[in-house]
């Protein structure tokens, strides 16, 4: 991990199983919703549930700085831990995550390379089902960082040409075949792409056992073949935010593209509104 261009955002299971139970470590599993935490996850670690946990119910919006602060404090975490974030599906939703810790000012983030898979399916790694113990503390944000965020202003300008746009989905959903993958609730009401984006699946970033794959290999795809340009702003976005904070994470922290943004909104925003200009195919 030597060359990534931030290698200390990344832990790998090793490390995490030999820092189980140190003082100012915490280990947080975020997962679409908290099933496979309750069937078994790493000792000491907290479940977040990304649908109920991290997003505002009653407004499409990511929750506010005051539940965030309540969230992460009534987990034990204080501001000067070293938060380790880990989860399902390739840890889609530990990016989320993590992009949400840096948003509101958290300092030590990391991800666990590779998530929960790779967790189990390393024999030597520990698994439980009983619930942490957690002391709630007082926590507060002192920092935010909402220019790590897209929103449509930042949409409609960056189609332009002044920026890129990295659309991570499925080629099929790029080109309009299918609005969302099957069994997908969150949907839109077209399908296509945002004028001007390029199809970078999410996928490509990672290696058969979910880790990353090297800074070479990632620039190989990202710069040379893909033709992203490290000299322009970056906008990052997927059908409703978790595959793009993964592409997001390996953009700005792995391969250190300056000005990386998340847009959380996505297909599930943009493809709903009136007048707005799609591409197909």
């Amino acid at each position: 991990m030597a060359n990534y261009a931030h290698p200390e955002v990344l832990v790998e299971t090793d490390w995490v199983k030999t820092n189980l139970g140190k003082p100012g470590i915490k280990l947080v599993e975020i997962d679409v919703d908290t099933k496979a935490y309750d069937a078994g996850h790493i000792p000491g670690a907290v479940g977040f549930n990304w649908q109920t946990a991290l997003q505002d119910q009653v407004r499409r919006d990511i929750i506010s700085q005051q539940d965030f602060e309540r969230l992460v404090g009534g987990a034990g975490i204080s501001p000067g831990d070293t938060v380790v974030l880990y989860g399902d599906n390739n840890n889609w939703f530990a990016a989320y995550g993590f992009w949400l810790f840096k948003l509101y000012g958290h300092r030590e983030v990391r991800l666990m390379n590779g998530g929960r898979v790779k967790w189990l399916n390393e024999k030597d790694k520990p698994l439980t089902t009983d619930p942490p113990r957690v002391t709630p503390v007082n926590y507060r944000v002192t920092e935010t960082h909402l220019e790590l965020r897209a929103l449509l202003p930042h949409v409609f300008e960056a189609q332009k040409g002044n920026w890129n746009l990295v659309d991570v989905r499925s080629p099929d959903e790029f080109t309009g075949k299918v609005i969302a993958p099957p069994g997908m609730t969150e949907t839109a009401q077209r399908g296509g792409h945002i004028p001007g984006a390029r199809s970078i699946p999410w996928s490509t970033a990672v290696a058969a056992d979910g880790t990353f794959k090297s800074p070479d290999e990632l620039r190989k795809i990202y710069l040379q073949e893909k033709g992203v340009d490290p000299k322009k702003d970056t906008i990052a976005y997927c059908r409703i935010g978790e595959r793009s904070s993964h592409t997001w994470f390996v953009l700005k922290y792995l391969l250190g593209l300056n000005n990386v943004i998340n847009y959380d909104g996505s297909w599930t925003e943009y493809g709903n509104l009136v007048a707005a200009p799609i591409e197909k195919g």
